[in-house]
């Protein structure tokens, strides 16, 4: 955690005046917050999210806006020395303090301290903060600019987001509304400045080879004149207190701590998440960082098939299980903690071990990464630029320097963040645009110069931390194609989403790390229920339509059931099925590619979450819920699994088993042929041991084994106690002639949960229980043979509120009627 508290300080957070810039709107805003939600919360827009207000709200972001808040000084303070602390402002924001401009911010990345000394008067004090047109400001600096920069206009509906450093998501994305929010996302703070205050803090751990560490705490102090002050350092209840002598302007300070037998850290599943607490204080100025103790490397060697992408977390490979992540919500007011946590909690909940967070949004505030610290959630953190062309300017370089200095200073001592990234997909949109296929020198030198100027400021403000150029990459100055390099480097792998190949396609792919893969479907029925009427419940309708940014994605998603599946029966067995093929695709993917361990060592899906209620690639529902898929990716990110990997002439099936633990598993599977009516009946027994931190096979069986009309069902058990299940089609489901499967449901309430009980009387496939309320399933999307029942618990998020959940139950048979 990082926490700055002081005594001198005045939080001018609360409710402030805002008003549109030629004053026909006036109302009132909380700050921290956004100008969206105000207009919503005194009825001035509808909900963006509701139907197709999207286009209502346009007018918004074509605005600028004017925030005021007025406050008091006493008289003898009036005259001390005074600093306003600013951070999260959205974006190009002029500040005035009693009508005297203090601050020309143009950075929603950067944290500005402007000296308001001699500007404060004793009683009434005005602060007004000037909000300017984001969409306007774009365009002015794009005609500013020596060359045309292109932008992507599939993701950006509002143009020339990359001039400005905002989150480029906000000018829309193809899983984003477009409505380019603005707002103050800080609490707004003047503070008195005493002897000195603290600029930053970091730290560095130089490990020995007898396993104790030395802390290395920097402080960057602050003084407005030359002196003397006392700073303490306090590391878990050990406090030294160091005699400083201040320079006029900045003076590092550098206490060690050496740690005899540090409690290491460790990724989710491979051990414990020990922290420490660091406070550094000076002259009433205090920040806290929590620390953990871990050693970590990217390993890059050259080996027989080119060169390996691998992280080893205090000496151990950690094969990397986790998925991409997003803003939480497109509007900052709508973002909670208590959100955030569930959903990160949903990501450990299923296996994971890393998450990306992804170049398009936020550097993340603090309380996110204590979360990742917590939990046990490695992050891949890319600097925040995705999917354009970017200037590369004296001066937009200088304030990019400004930001990544600001945020690596502010984050870099987070035990969970494992990589720092410099873009995302930037190399690749050299090939996206006429100009830059055209001319691709100057636009491949521009953009050396900006991921230089990142890079290069990254490693001065933290030596020791790993720098991955872009996302995809074979590696530093490699400007190749990374989509498809089986060799080295990360991947992003999206032939079978965006070119509509099949589900097997991806078994032609041996990533040595996936970074990006994913497939659509649309999110679920009560989800829905909150943006569209009953009229709209089609997928070609206006509405669903425009909660569908990406091009082609709804004819994408019905193409993919026609290749698969009977079409469904009704609207709602569409958006099940939708769910189950979303699932099962990445299934395909991630268990081909575990299989390939150690020559692939990570697989992050796209997306976890989403930001809006929208048809995406997210595995939980906007809210939290999860999908259909997510049940899915706890069963095949388990730590020790098994699945059943066909070979290219469809001869054979592997059951392939996985072992991402220290230790030596033995796994004990049984294996049975089940009918179309579901019956079923042994087929074999088979038992081996998976070494440590490996891939192997099983067992191969013979497809013949497996006559027309009957399917493969496995189950598992292993020494560590994993254990589970699954069946595999040879050929589609659509060619299946299913018998009815006579689904039936009882349910009890218990202990503030719901007990539902599902049972079959044929063979149901990928079961999936929903609620019309928002929760949680202890198990769903499984499969039931003829005579089976299963229960699971449903837990409301809100339990005692409201009616009592109605159930629905889909499969296979019956969704296609």
């Amino acid at each position: 955690m990082t926490n700055t508290a002081t005594t001198h300080t005045t939080d001018l957070s609360g409710t402030w005046a805002l008003s549109s810039l030629d004053a026909k709107h006036t109302l009132t805003m909380p700050v921290p917050g956004d100008v969206h939600s105000a207009l919503l919360a005194a009825g001035i827009i509808p909900d963006p999210y509701v139907g197709r207000n999207e286009a209502d709200v346009q007018w918004v972001a074509e605005q600028d806006w004017v925030l005021e808040h007025t406050f008091d000084i006493t008289d003898a303070a009036a005259t001390d020395s005074w600093y306003l602390d600013l951070a999260g402002l959205d974006t190009v924001v002029d500040v005035y303090l009693n009508d005297a401009l203090v601050l020309e911010a143009d950075n929603s990345f950067r944290r500005h301290r402007p000296d308001v000394t001699g500007k404060l008067v004793p009683g009434v004090n005005r602060l007004k903060l000037v909000i300017k047109s984001s969409v306007r400001e774009s365009a002015e600096r794009q005609a500013r600019q020596p060359f045309y920069i292109p932008y992507s206009t599939a993701n950006s509906p509002i143009p020339n987001g990359s001039m400005l450093r905002k989150v480029q998501c906000h000018f829309g994305w193809d899983w984003n509304i477009a409505i380019a929010p603005l707002g103050v996302y800080e609490p707004p703070l003047l503070k008195r400045l005493a002897a000195a205050r603290i600029e930053h803090v970091t730290t560095r751990q130089d490990w020995r080879d007898d396993g104790s560490v030395d802390l290395v705490v920097t402080a960057t102090l602050f003084a407005a004149h030359h002196g003397h002050t006392s700073v303490t350092v306090d590391l878990d209840g050990t406090v030294q207190t160091l005699d400083v002598d201040l320079a006029r302007g900045t003076t590092t300070v550098e206490h060690v701590f050496s740690v005899r037998q540090p409690d290491l850290w460790w990724p989710a599943g491979s051990g414990a998440q020990p922290l420490s607490r660091l406070i550094v204080s000076v002259a009433g100025d205090r920040v806290s960082k929590t620390i953990g103790f871990r050693r970590i490397e990217l390993l890059t060697d050259p080996d027989e098939a080119g060169s390996r992408f691998a992280f080893r977390v205090n000496g151990v490979e950690i094969f990397c299980r986790g998925a991409n992540w997003i803003p939480a919500d497109a509007l900052f007011s709508r973002v909670t903690q208590a959100g955030v946590e569930d959903l990160l909690q949903s990501a450990v909940d299923a296996h994971m071990n890393m998450i990306r967070v992804w170049g398009g949004g936020f550097y993340e505030p603090d309380w996110f990464y204590d979360l990742c610290d917590r939990l046990g959630l490695m992050v891949w953190q890319d600097f925040m630029f995705a999917c354009n062309l970017y200037p590369s300017t004296t001066d937009f370089l200088d304030n990019v320097a400004a930001e990544v200095d600001d945020q690596v200073r502010r984050l870099s001592s987070h035990p969970s963040i494992a990589l720092w990234c410099g873009d995302n997909e930037l190399v690749g949109a050299l090939t996206w645009f006429e100009e830059s296929r055209r001319d691709r020198d100057r636009y491949l030198v521009s953009y050396d110069r900006l991921n230089r100027t990142i890079e290069t400021t990254m490693k001065k403000a933290a030596p020791d931390l790993i720098w991955w150029p872009s996302s995809p990459a074979v590696g530093p100055l490699n400007f190749g194609d990374a989509w498809h390099a089986d060799g080295a480097g990360d991947m992003h792998y999206w032939s079978v989403w965006h070119e509509n190949k099949s589900f097997d396609n991806y078994r032609t792919v041996r990533p040595r790390f996936c970074s990006e893969f994913g497939f659509q479907s649309y999110t679920s029925m009560p989800v829905i229920h909150q943006f569209a009427a009953a009229k709209d419940l089609n997928i070609a309708s206006p509405v669903m339509e425009s909660h569908q940014k990406n091009a082609g994605g709804n004819e994408r998603i019905a193409g993919t059931m026609f290749r698969y599946f009977r079409f469904p029966k009704d609207f709602s067995s569409f958006v099940y099925l939708s769910q189950i093929q979303q699932g099962l695709a990445i299934k395909t993917a991630v268990e081909f590619w575990r299989s390939l361990k150690p020559h692939c060592m990570g697989t992050l899906y796209w997306q976890l979450n989403d930001t809006w209620p929208v048809a995406s690639w997210s595995s939980l529902d906007y809210g939290g819920s999860w999908k259909a898929m997510h049940y899915m990716v706890r069963r095949f990110f388990q730590p020790v699994a098994v699945a059943a990997i066909p070979s290219d002439d469809g001869k054979t099936i592997a059951l392939s088993m996985v072992n991402d633990t220290r230790a030596d598993v033995s796994i004990e599977v049984q294996t049975f042929l089940v009918s179309l009516s579901g019956e079923r009946r042994p087929l074999m027994a088979a038992s081996g041991t998976c070494p440590a931190d490996r891939a192997a096979t099983l067992v191969e069986l013979s497809a013949a084994d497996v006559p027309d009309g009957m399917l493969l069902f496995w189950s598992f058990e292993a020494s560590d106690g994993a254990r589970g299940e699954g069946h595999y089609v040879p050929g589609t489901y659509k060619a299946l002639d299913l018998e009815p499967s006579g689904l039936q449901m009882t349910t009890a309430i218990r202990d503030g949960g719901i007990d539902v009980t599902i049972s079959a009387k044929g063979l149901a496939l990928h079961v999936m229980v929903e609620a019309d309320v928002p929760g949680r399933f202890s198990d769903n999307a499984f499969d039931l043979t003829a005579g089976t029942s299963r229960t699971v618990r449903f837990t409301p998020t809100t339990p005692g509120e409201g009616p009592s959940p109605a159930f629905t139950a889909y499969d296979l048979q019956s969704s296609a009627g």
